[in-house]
């Protein structure tokens, strides 16, 4: 069962930009609670839409280019990129059925 791949700044414009399939990509830390909540809720989903979209997690203590960049104000923070372009965000805790409506929604 697939899980969420890890992402630093060094690897962001390959395994994100360059992907083959749409990416979502979870800022986050490891201090910071709703992130815990949402990081058993993106490991199922990784699993279940294998294949079809990659979950990627950028801890943003280690790896601050990026969030920087990409504005990345409050944690946790998704955006979904599709063909190297951000096609969606989400910022905050959200319940695993907005979730799947959003993954769903980009591979319709």
């Amino acid at each position: 069962m697939a899980k969420p791949i890890v992402v630093t700044d060094a690897n962001f414009a390959q395994q994100v930009l360059q992907a083959e399939t749409p990416v979502v990509v979870d800022f986050w830390a490891p201090w910071c609670g709703p992130c815990r909540v949402i990081g058993p809720i993106l490991d199922k989903l990784a699993g279940e839409y294998e294949g079809r979209l990659t979950i990627a997690k950028v801890n943003t203590d280690e790896e601050v280019q990026n969030a920087s960049k990409l504005g990345i104000q409050g944690i946790p923070t998704l955006i979904i990129f599709k063909d190297g372009l951000e096609i969606g965000r989400m910022v905050g805790s959200q319940p695993e059925a907005r979730y799947r409506e959003a993954f769903d929604k980009i591979l319709a």
